[in-house]
């Protein structure tokens, strides 16, 4: 049993599980009711997902510096105590149950995911 972190959109891996999609818009042009059978997400958790105000610090940042200013105010943001009662539910139910979290960006070094992961992990979380 484990958690992965995944890119959404993307096709599912063998026992992957539930699917979980920590972002904060829905995927634009995309039926509600295709969001499982299109590999998006069968469950839309934005608790997860940065603010927009944090959002926008990852979209503009061109440096390591800025880069770790946004991961600093996410981790700030994660650190709120329902936030932090969910990461530890999720790195306690990765001992017991194939699950995944994920975004939409293409490259994980550079999205909120790689941030998540390190929380998890933190956490104790098993990953696949």
């Amino acid at each position: 049993m484990v958690v992965r972190v995944v890119r959404l959109g993307t096709p599912r891996a063998k026992n992957e599980g539930l699917r979980i999609g920590t972002v904060r818009r829905t995927p634009r042009g995309v039926p509600k009711s295709e969001f499982a059978s299109q590999d998006w997400y069968d469950v839309w958790f934005p608790n997860l997902s940065p603010s927009a105000e944090t959002v926008k610090l990852a979209q503009a940042a061109k440096t390591p510096a800025q880069w770790a200013a946004f991961a600093k105010k996410y981790r700030a943001e994660m650190a709120a105590p329902e936030h932090a009662r969910t990461l530890d539910l999720l790195a306690a139910l990765s001992h017991t149950a194939d699950f995944s979290v994920g975004c939409y960006c293409e490259n994980e070094a550079y999205c909120h995911r790689s941030v998540l992961r390190a929380l998890l992990a933190e956490r104790g979380a098993k990953f696949g």
